[in-house]
């Protein structure tokens, strides 16, 4: 009997545990209620059609299918139609051009492929139906965005007079919205570590993943996929159980929860 195929959202978590969380092809089964050769084939899939989780979550649904099953987009007619999630995904790569782009269509449809003004305007209206961003799916207890405000508060030492400026410190549980908020002296190591331990103490509980900035106290080397984590807090994360997720350098959307309820206006 030939296995049912999985869906394309069930197939977007497998592929997000896997990468982006690092699980186990047995916990990913576990969590998602499939078998670990359904799982086995999706991440080997994604790996031959060389995605990485940045490339997953940019695609549509019916992007991430051709990729992943190999069906080419066709057009009405007997011309190749470009692959808009493809060249989506190719330029955002350092000196890729619409033109190299173009040249590299051309290459495997020499006869029958569109001319770089059509190629052009078949991508601008493939962008414009799309406009792509980053859906976040949140699961309760799942992640918990991290973040300071933007704007210093201050406070007035009632013995001097004296007008101290405070960081505040923001948590926002993805799925209820539901926010921690304190004010400390400085954005340092010490100041992220304890602010964390009072939010999971507020909470009363832990989440699963932490979704930071790339500040220095929580990431000393940003990076897209393999930032490098400060020592003290990767500690403190996995001591409690969770992973932490940082950001995409200047992607302030990948905790939107967080940059939505930072600026507090008091």
């Amino acid at each position: 009997m030939a296995t049912k195929r999985l869906s394309m959202r069930q197939t977007r978590e497998i592929l997000r545990q896997k990468f982006v969380l690092g699980r186990s092809h047995r916990e990913i089964a576990g969590s998602l209620g499939v078998s670990v050769g359904a799982i086995g084939m999706a991440v080997s899939r994604a790996r031959v059609a060389g995605l990485d989780w940045f490339q997953v979550e940019a695609l549509p649904d019916d992007g991430l299918d051709a990729r992943l099953y190999r069906r080419a987009a066709l057009p009405t007619g007997d011309r190749p139609v470009p692959d808009g999630a493809y060249l989506h995904t190719e330029l955002r790569k350092p000196g890729v051009t619409l033109q190299l782009l173009h040249e590299e269509y051309l290459q495997q449809h020499p006869t029958t492929g569109y001319r770089y003004t059509q190629f052009c305007g078949y991508y601008t209206r493939w962008l414009d139906r799309h406009r792509l961003t980053m859906r976040q799916h949140h699961r309760a207890g799942e992640k918990f965005f991290v973040d300071y405000s933007g704007k210093k508060l201050s406070y007035i030492d009632p013995v001097n007079g004296e007008i101290i400026p405070v960081e505040l410190f923001v948590g926002v549980m993805g799925a209820s919205n539901y926010t921690y908020a304190e004010a400390t002296r400085t954005q340092q190591g010490p100041d992220w570590i304890a602010s964390h331990q009072r939010a999971f103490a507020f909470l009363d509980g832990v989440p699963e993943a932490v979704v930071c900035d790339c500040l220095k106290s929580g990431v000393v080397m940003p990076c897209r996929y393999e930032p490098g984590l400060q020592r003290t807090y990767e500690e403190l994360i996995r001591h409690y159980g969770a992973v932490i997720l940082p950001t995409r350098p200047h992607a302030p959307r990948d905790k939107a929860q967080a940059a939505y309820y930072a600026p507090f206006r008091v």
